[in-house]
């Protein structure tokens, strides 16, 4: 799905979503499809489900979001070759 139809189908949610077709650009980390997980009320259970999904599954990429946010905002900085991603919690 596209960012906009997640919004649209999930207003006003936290979400635990997947990146599926992903790119860096200039610093930032476009998600160009992304696949919802799950859905939350609260962040903190939010992060509680990435964490234990990040741990079975540490090379793909997973992302909290909040659906109220226009627009995905997610920086990115590499160190020693590795891609980090600054906030994950938009």
């Amino acid at each position: 799905m596209k960012w906009d139809d997640v919004r649209q189908s999930y207003p006003s949610q936290w979400l635990l979503v997947e990146a599926i077709a992903a790119r860096s650009e200039d610093g930032r980390r476009v998600l160009d499809e992304l696949a919802v997980i799950d859905v939350f009320d609260d962040s903190t259970a939010a992060w509680e489900r990435y964490r234990q999904l990040h741990h079975d599954a540490a090379d793909r990429e997973f992302y909290i979001l909040h659906t109220d946010r226009e627009e995905l905002d997610i920086a990115e900085r590499v160190w020693l070759g590795i891609r980090l991603v600054e906030s994950a919690v938009l």
